[in-house]
């Protein structure tokens, strides 16, 4: 399989089934910002990747179920409307960042104030990622009513996760988190 195929060098990308569509449209909007918030997870995971921490396989596991379902949300978003979508979004996806988000906020302390983003690599890159999906959200409410309501759901949760899962890499590799109004 070639990587360059050409098809797009007039500004025109394919959706899932062959529908030639603008890159500029909102629906690649949508997918795209959901793979580059896919990328900066990775990203974040390279940095933890010679750390050490009790719950770092959970951890690892939990974002590996997240890329695939992201990857999955970008698929939903790039089929046409009135076509089969191949990886319809569970509300079982959706419960499982909601349980993870429940354990590992058990976790943490209780925020008083604002935090800056920050911390480790990872934890920051975490926190870029959440910004990202954030895009994402917008994005896809930009669609419409076109957009599985799943999705918006999920998008909206995975930003809370992400917020959570910085804060809960940055204490787990002993990052102290920075108020908003604190001094250096």
């Amino acid at each position: 399989m070639k990587i360059y195929t050409k098809t797009g060098d007039k500004g025109t990308t394919s959706l899932i089934y062959g529908t030639r569509v603008s890159k500029t449209s909102p629906l690649v909007e949508a997918y795209g910002t959901c793979d580059e918030a896919n990328s900066m997870i990775g990203l974040a995971l390279s940095y933890v990747q010679n750390e050490f921490f009790e719950e770092k396989e959970d951890f690892q596991q939990a974002f590996h179920q997240i890329q695939t379902t992201l990857f999955h949300v970008g698929a939903e978003l790039a089929t046409p409307k009135g076509k089969e979508v191949k990886w319809n979004l569970e509300t079982a996806e959706i419960e499982k960042l909601e349980g993870w988000i429940d354990a590992w906020d058990a976790a943490l302390p209780s925020l008083t104030n604002f935090i800056l983003p920050g911390g480790h690599p990872a934890g920051a890159a975490l926190h870029v990622a959440r910004t990202t999906v954030r895009r994402a959200e917008r994005s896809a409410v930009e669609i419409g009513e076109d957009v599985s309501p799943n999705v918006l759901v999920y998008l909206n949760r995975l930003s809370d996760f992400l917020f959570v899962a910085a804060r809960f890499i940055n204490l787990r590799l002993g990052q102290k988190e920075k108020g908003l109004h604190e001094e250096l």
